[in-house]
C-alpha cells in the first residue's frame, strides 16, 4: 500500500471510528487523539493537558463513565483491515488488568500474571481480557488486534474464545483457506477441538511435555463380546520408544534456529477427562487431531538450551508443517503488542472503578493501535541519535507513536469544538457521599 492509499484508509477509519461513538462522541474522539499524542501518562486526567484534547479534565472521566461505543460496529471495521494477504493467522491470548487493591470494583477475579504473585502463586486480582490478534510471518512486531473481550470470573475461557472466533468469522468475508488460530499452553486442546468441530478453522495449541494420546483401536472381530474399545496404542510424549512412524516429516535450516526438524503423528485423540465424582461417559466424543513435535538445533538466547516443542493441530485436511512451527513462534509477537498498549498507550494505567469503564477504554486503545498500524507507511522514521535507521515501511510501533503527533494536523479533528458552559457548582454544601460497597475477588468453583 502506497502512502496516498494508506492516508485515505487512515482518514476513512477515523471517520468510521467517530461514527461508532453514540454518546459523548466528541470527548471520546479527542481522548483517542490524546492517547496517540500525549505520550506515557500516569493518570487519564493528564490526557486533558494534551493539545489534542480540547476539553476540560472532568470530561475525561465523564466520557468513560457515560459514553457509549458501538462495539460491534468498531469490531466490524477492524475485521475489514487485515494485516496482510495470504493465510490468516490469529493468536488468542489473555492479558490481565491488575486491580489488586480495588475493593470497590466489582467482577474482579484471579488472573494469571507473570509479573505479580498472590500467596506465592503467579496470579493477581483484576480483570482478564482475551484478545484475538492477527499475526504475520515477517520479522517485525506488528500485529492487528481484532477483538478484546473481558472474561468474567464465572466464565469458561474456552467458551469465550469459541464465541469470539465465530463472531470474527461472521464479520469477515469467507476465505478460500480456513484461518489458523494459535493458542498457548493455558488452553485445553480437547475442549477447543470439540467446540470448533463444525467451524471452518484450524487450531494450533501448545502441549505439555507429559501428555498422552491414543490411536484408534484395531478393527474388532464380530465374535468378540463386551464393549468395544475406544483407545488403541498409547502415544506418550515422554517415551520415544513407543512413538510410531510419523505421518509427516519436515526439515529445514533456519538462520536463527539452525536445523529445524518437525514431525507429525496424525489420527490421535486424547482420553476424555472424568468429572469429579463421576465415571467417564462412553458416549462422550473424542477429539481427533495431529500431534506435532518441533526440534531446533539452537535458540537465539545463547544462555538457554533448546527445548522440544509439542503442538496439537486440528482442522480439515493435512497440516502444513513448514507453516505450523513458524506460526507458533510468531505467536509471541502479541506480547510486544501487550507491552506497547500497557506501557505507551496506557491500557491498564487508569484506576477505574467500574468494569464497563474499562471496556470502553480498551476499545479506545484498540482504535489507537489500529491508527498506528495504518500510519506506519505514512510517517517518517522518528529515531533518536543512538538508534539505527530503519527502512521505509519497517518502522516499529513505538517509533510510529513518536511521530504520530506530527501527523495529526494533516488528519484534522473530526470532533466538534467544545462549548464552555461555565463553572460547575460542584457538590451541594453539607452533602456526603455514602461509603462505596466492597466486592471481594471471585474465585472459580472447582
Amino acid at each position: 500500500m502506497n502512502q496516498s492509499a494508506a492516508f485515505q484508509a487512515l482518514c476513512q477509519f477515523r471517520t468510521d471510528l467517530y461514527a461508532a461513538f453514540n454518546r459523548r462522541a466528541d470527548a471520546l474522539f479527542d481522548l483517542t487523539d490524546a492517547v496517540l499524542s500525549a505520550g506515557p501518562v500516569s493518570a487519564p486526567v493528564q490526557l486533558s493537558l494534551a493539545p489534542a484534547y480540547r476539553r476540560g479534565w472532568g470530561s475525561v472521566y465523564a466520557a468513560l463513565s457515560k459514553g457509549q461505543i458501538d462495539r460491534e460496529a468498531l469490531l466490524q471495521r477492524l475485521a475489514q483491515l487485515p494485516l496482510g494477504e495470504g493465510l490468516a493467522i490469529y493468536a488468542v491470548d489473555s492479558s490481565p488488568w491488575p486491580r489488586r487493591a480495588a475493593h470497590t470494583s466489582p467482577q474482579r477475579g484471579y488472573c494469571y500474571s507473570a509479573a505479580y504473585q498472590t500467596g506465592g502463586q503467579p496470579v493477581v486480582a483484576g480483570w482478564s481480557y482475551q484478545w484475538i490478534t492477527q499475526l504475520n510471518l515477517d520479522d517485525d512486531s506488528w500485529t492487528a488486534p481484532m477483538d478484546a473481550l473481558r472474561v468474567r470470573p464465572a466464565q469458561n475461557i474456552h467458551e469465550v474464545a469459541v464465541s469470539q472466533i465465530q463472531a470474527l468469522l461472521a464479520r469477515q468475508t469467507p476465505a478460500p483457506t480456513p484461518p489458523l488460530f494459535v493458542f498457548d499452553a493455558g488452553y485445553d486442546p480437547v475442549q477447543l477441538t470439540l467446540a470448533l468441530a463444525d467451524t471452518a478453522v484450524a487450531i494450533l495449541v501448545r502441549l505439555r511435555k507429559d501428555r498422552c494420546f491414543f490411536a484408534d483401536p484395531p478393527q474388532r472381530e464380530n465374535s468378540t463380546l463386551g464393549r468395544p474399545r475406544r483407545h488403541g496404542a498409547k502415544f506418550d510424549c515422554k517415551q520415544p520408544s513407543n512413538w510410531p512412524i510419523p505421518s509427516g516429516v519436515y526439515t529445514t535450516v533456519d538462520e536463527r534456529y539452525g536445523v529445524v526438524r518437525v514431525r507429525a503423528w496424525a489420527g490421535l485423540h486424547a482420553r476424555p477427562k472424568r468429572q469429579v465424582g463421576r465415571q467417564r461417559n462412553p458416549a462422550q466424543p473424542l477429539a481427533q487431531g495431529t500431534v506435532v513435535l518441533v526440534e531446533v538445533e539452537r535458540v537465539p538466547c545463547q544462555t538457554k538450551d533448546p527445548q522440544v516443542l509439542w503442538l496439537w493441530w486440528a482442522g480439515a485436511g493435512r497440516p502444513d508443517l513448514a507453516l505450523l512451527w513458524r506460526a507458533y513462534l510468531h505467536r509471541f509477537d502479541v506480547e510486544h503488542t501487550f507491552r506497547l498498549c500497557k506501557q505507551s498507550l496506557g491500557w491498564t494505567t487508569p484506576r477505574l472503578r467500574q468494569p464497563e469503564q474499562a471496556d470502553r477504554w480498551t476499545l479506545l486503545v484498540l482504535a489507537a493501535y489500529t491508527q498506528l498500524r495504518l500510519a506506519r507507511v505514512i510517517v517518517a522514521d522518528s529515531r533518536l541519535p543512538w538508534e539505527r535507521p530503519l527502512p521505509a515501511g519497517q518502522v516499529t510501533p513505538y517509533r510510529v507513536l513518536r511521530a504520530f503527533p506530527a501527523l495529526l494536523p494533516r488528519l484534522g479533528p473530526l470532533a466538534s469544538a467544545p462549548k464552555p458552559c461555565g463553572r460547575s457548582p460542584g457538590r451541594p454544601k453539607g452533602h456526603r457521599s455514602p461509603r462505596a460497597p466492597r466486592f471481594p475477588p471471585l474465585k472459580k468453583a472447582s
